[in-house]
């Protein structure tokens, strides 16, 4: 008995935001912010704001453009954030919709109904609440009236670890099939306002069908790769940080402040992850017996595209192509979690049966996940 990937999905919002369109706003705010501001800054009490360049943005991460639940709010320069209103208590929430939408295209793709089902998992940066867990709501706008669901968040990592959490309830029995969706709207907590970060996110949502096969049963379903391990690894760390939560309202003089929205250290997060990274996926090729150099596809969180060739270069000694590492942030940009399983779903279904292909994701905490998986 195995544990396979049969179905994946992918919702993509409507709107995109190049890097051109991104700059040309964010310079017309700087432009406003710093003559308004203009004595402040004089006097050393406001720091001045800096604008940025399309060159700049693309340089520094690879990201060309990225997708946005809403547009005209992020291009705004009096609002400089997604406009998007509360709905009622009585309407599906965004991230439902988003979470609904993918699994709908991964159930299909594994031929397998609400029916099927035993568990949901959603697994993202960001909730729209605490409670009722937006997993439930899924699990009830799929029609699915059995078994039960629940959130996690591990940050970038919430992906990779929802797919532990899944293979772990898959082996021991509880459960025979999961979806886990993965909706981030990621625009919601950046601060657009800020040259060396407003760049980064974007907005999307991916779904995956795991679920326990026999041997005789994988030939006749739609199984694409059988999970042969999953290593989570955590170690606390400040370089990326974000810090809304419900105890902010209680706290009249910080609930506004900046470290509510995402921050990082950039280059403390680049030299410390990346070894971490090259370390767990070398260590479970050793512990599978494959050599690091016959593994045929990297499906790598998209973060940073220097990044990815940085531990691409630790993992082989030498540099490696988009085939074999495919890239996606040049059109996604930084999607959090889902970032390496877009990465999956688009790129695949090319590799050959016995192809060995890692999925791995890293990101705040510091938090990594790594899936080996072998193309069926």
């Amino acid at each position: 008995m195995g544990i396979y990937i049969t179905g994946t999905g992918l919702y993509t919002p409507p709107f995109s935001i190049s890097n051109a369109e991104l700059v040309q706003s964010l310079n017309a705010y700087v432009e406003q912010f710093n003559t308004q501001h203009a004595d402040e800054i004089a006097r050393g009490t406001v720091l001045a704001k800096r604008g940025s360049t399309p060159e700049f943005i693309e340089k520094a991460s690879g990201i060309k453009a990225r997708y946005v639940m809403n547009k005209s709010g992020v291009l705004d320069i009096n609002r400089m954030k997604p406009d998007l209103p509360e709905r009622s208590n009585d309407e599906w929430s965004l991230q439902c919709e988003m979470a609904v939408f993918a699994a709908q295209q991964a159930m299909q793709f594994a031929c397998v109904t609400a029916d099927d089902l035993d568990m949901v998992i959603m697994a993202c940066s960001n909730f729209q609440r605490a409670y009722p867990a937006m997993a439930i709501e899924v699990q009830a706008a799929l029609g699915m009236t059995h078994g039960f669901a629940f959130d996690m968040n591990v940050a970038c990592s919430s992906a990779t670890f929802g797919i532990g959490q899944a293979y772990n309830a898959l082996k021991s029995g509880m459960v025979r099939r999961v979806l886990l969706v993965n909706p981030e709207i990621t625009s919601g907590h950046l601060n657009w306002t800020e040259r060396d970060s407003h760049f980064i996110f974007g907005d999307v949502c991916t779904a995956m069908i795991l679920e326990t096969l026999e041997p005789k049963e994988v030939a006749g379903s739609r199984a694409q790769f059988e999970i042969l391990d999953v290593h989570l690894l955590s170690q606390f760390s400040n370089n990326i940080r974000n810090n809304f939560g419900f105890l902010n309202r209680a706290d009249d003089t910080t609930r506004d402040a900046p470290d509510k929205l995402f921050k990082q250290n950039g280059q403390k997060v680049y030299r410390e992850v990346a070894p971490l990274v090259a370390h767990v996926i070398t260590g479970q090729a050793k512990s599978l017996n494959v050599d690091i150099h016959d593994i045929k596809r990297f499906w790598l969180h998209q973060a940073n595209a220097n990044m990815n060739a940085l531990i691409l270069k630790l993992l082989l000694g030498a540099p490696t192509d988009f085939e074999h590492a495919p890239i996606i942030l040049d059109e996604y940009a930084n999607t959090s979690s889902a970032g390496s399983i877009i990465a999956f779903h688009k790129h695949s279904q090319d590799l050959k049966p016995q192809d060995v292909g890692v999925i791995c994701s890293f990101g705040a905490g510091y938090s990594i996940g790594s899936v080996v998986v072998q193309r069926v």
